[in-house]
């Protein structure tokens, strides 16, 4: 078979290039014959698997076993392209099966390196129903609470890619692959190929990152540590507020008025990003990087706290200052390693809404979500409510960073369904049995920006507002002249202080 380099390795190389020196111990499901020529009778078909396990040394197209991926133990199943295709047969889905199992009874994540060109049509039927056999598996290892990975590899096609690799928790694509339901024999003549390529994939949501293979054992031990399983883990801790310069602001103004170190510490600045990269996520690309992971008060703390802004005009202008600091620095400093999650799976991506999971400094994982001052669309709601769903199933904490003008009007937002998106997130947060935190560090705007709010957990900075609508809005909706809109903001009662009055917001972070 051709050997060109990881992407088209054997399914023994794909296995070593992840677990290196720790080495990957082998299991066999109990044997279990096909009839002559397999169910169908299909002539020549015993001959074709002779040829397969001779060019290939395999019995099938898939071996699975435990092994160590950088510190962490794990299931791993791996197609070999080699025999037949890596086509899916009745014995495959034994293999594949036994895999879900072993990872189930041992309470230990499964990592799928995929490649096959889907069910082998020389077993007609049987190998079609393997692919019910595996999401059937596939549910009992997510309804345990354990983590499913893929790495996709060239070429991962048919329904080995709808159910193995889709269907896992976080899909990673090696540069170059072929990846699509459709095959390359079976789609129309002018299909444009870039849709079915990992790049394209990544595009369109389907892939959340498109990883080098030599960045390949780092991005699975990361995602690893993230995803778990773990136990009884606290609730993500409130970010400290950054101001405008970068540094970070030191107090925080709790609901009972009194003054405390909440959030405060040492910054590491603003720093710009531009969302979600193609790289493995695992502390590097734009959207994501590295950070000091911190969080904590620092006895270097100092200086004056920023004030509280006097009117409720004041308030929604420092929120839209251009130089405050976005999500993009709070994530930054927040989290030593961030592994980015992309797209709705549903065929969209939204940009001005950055979701994943991350590392902090001492190895906490913690899911993010966090708007970057931009309307969010029905694909970011949908990002959204598939990372706190994830997190929660997990049992890992949410973090949340509110900061939108609220959701996108435009009719191509209402033909995507923004309303039933926004309802899904709603929902997600509503049913979230993990701790979700959320923190307020811009604009706060009506039902767009409440979607992503913790009922009972939302702290606010001291450059944000919260409203059921913008003075603006309000102003015309009511027939005021535009010199009104500052009184209508105070009457809004938007301010950092007005939330805490009210109930809605725990604490001002600075």
């Amino acid at each position: 078979m051709p050997d060109a380099g990881p992407d088209r390795a054997t399914a023994r190389k794909a296995i070593a290039l992840l677990t290196g020196a720790a080495g990957f111990t082998e299991h066999r499901p109990p044997p279990s014959p096909l009839p002559p020529d397999g169910p169908l009778g299909w002539a020549g078909y015993d001959a074709a698997r002779e040829r397969a396990s001779a060019r290939t040394g395999e019995e099938e197209s898939v071996l699975y076993g435990t092994g160590v991926v950088g510190d962490r133990a794990c299931v791993l199943l791996s197609f070999e392209f080699g025999f037949l295709g890596g086509s899916l047969g009745r014995q495959t889905g034994d293999r594949l099966a036994a895999a879900y199992e072993l990872a189930l009874a041992r309470r230990l994540p499964l990592v799928a390196l995929v490649a096959t060109g889907g069910s082998r049509m020389q077993e007609g039927m049987i190998a079609l129903t393997q692919l019910q056999r595996v999401a059937a598996a596939s549910v009992r290892l997510r309804a345990a609470g354990l983590p499913q990975i893929a790495v996709v590899r060239d070429p991962t096609t048919g329904g080995g890619w709808a159910t193995v690799g889709a269907g896992a928790d976080v899909v990673l694509a090696l540069p170059g692959a072929q990846v699509g339901f459709a095959g390359s024999r079976v789609r129309p003549p002018d299909a444009d190929p870039y849709a079915y390529s990992a790049d394209g994939q990544f595009e369109a949501g389907q892939v959340d990152a498109v990883v080098p293979a030599d960045e390949l054992t780092a991005a699975v031990t990361h995602w690893l540590r993230a995803l778990g399983p773990h136990e009884d883990l606290p609730a993500a801790p409130v970010p400290r507020a950054l101001s405008v310069a970068g540094a970070p602001v030191p107090r925080a103004l709790s609901a009972g008025g009194t003054e405390s170190a909440a959030g405060a510490g040492t910054g590491a600045g603003a720093g710009t990003g531009a969302g979600a990269a193609k790289g493995s996520g695992a502390g590097t690309g734009s959207g994501a990087g590295t950070g000091s992971g911190a969080g904590t008060p620092s006895a270097s703390d100092s200086g004056p706290a920023v004030p509280l802004p006097e009117t409720g005009r004041e308030a929604v202008a420092r929120a839209r200052d251009p130089r405050r600091p976005r999500a993009e620095a709070y994530l930054a400093d927040y989290f030593a390693v961030r592994l980015p999650l992309h797209g709705d799976r549903s065929g969209s991506t939204d940009p001005g809404l950055l979701c994943g999971f991350g590392l902090r400094g001492d190895g906490q994982p913690v899911a993010y979500v966090a708007q970057c001052g931009t309307p969010t669309r029905p694909a970011g709601y949908r990002a959204a409510a598939r990372t706190i769903r994830l997190a929660d199933r997990l049992g890992v904490p949410v973090l949340t960073l509110v900061d939108t003008p609220g959701a996108a009007n435009d009719a191509e937002a209402e033909r995507a369904g923004a309303g039933a998106a926004i309802a899904d997130t709603f929902a997600a947060v509503a049913a979230a049995r993990v701790p979700v935190t959320t923190l307020v560090i811009g604009e706060g705007g009506s039902g767009g920006a409440l979607a992503l709010a913790a009922p009972d957990n939302t702290h606010v900075t001291v450059d944000s507002y919260f409203s059921v609508i913008a003075p603006e809005l309000a102003a015309a909706i009511l027939k005021r002249p535009p010199s009104e809109t500052g009184a209508t903001a105070d009457q809004l009662r938007l301010r950092p202080q007005d939330l805490v009055d009210l109930g809605f917001a725990r604490s001002i972070v600075g």
